[in-house]
């Protein structure tokens, strides 16, 4: 019957002292979760940042602006300036048929590409850029510049160092 006592005492020491701790680790290994989804969900051809395509490694083509950008914002509700400051980088795919006509002298159009990038991100407020987060508004650069070249060669928009303000 002591053994009995003895045992129960010891379970609940251990209910009270263990339940706990891992409630913790599980709120931290949630946490580390939705960080990685959120940070691959721009990145991947299947998340918003990208046209869906599975492009190889091989069949792409990068062009990265050198230097960072600051994208001013609407005004939303709270009437202050706000800012979206990235580094940008185009994804091309060489295998398709417009790359030799627009890609091979992509670094002429830096300007029309910062324009375009300006005018789909400058349409959005402080707290539509929050709520689309950064995968929205790769998706909504993606399209945009789509639009302008009139091809679905650029095939991703990825802006990194992204942060609002």
């Amino acid at each position: 019957m002591a053994l009995v006592v003895v045992n129960v005492a010891m379970t609940a020491i251990m209910m009270f002292t263990i339940i706990p701790a891992n409630r913790k680790t599980i709120a931290l290994v949630d946490q580390v979760a939705s960080a990685i989804k959120l940070d691959t969900a721009g990145v991947t051809p299947e998340g918003n940042g990208g046209s869906g395509r599975n492009v190889s490694l091989a069949d792409t083509a990068t062009y990265a602006i050198e230097d960072q950008q600051t994208f001013q914002l609407k005004k939303g509700e709270d009437t202050k300036d706000h800012y979206l400051v990235c580094t940008v980088a185009i994804l091309m795919d060489t295998t398709h048929e417009d790359y030799e006509t627009y890609g091979g002298d992509i670094d002429s159009r830096q300007s029309l590409i910062l324009n375009a990038l300006s005018e789909t991100i400058g349409q959005y407020t402080y707290e539509e850029v929050q709520a689309l987060g950064q995968a929205g508004i790769q998706g909504a650069c993606l399209e945009k510049l789509q639009e302008v070249f009139g091809s679905a060669f650029i095939y991703q928009v990825a802006l990194s160092g992204y942060i609002v303000q």
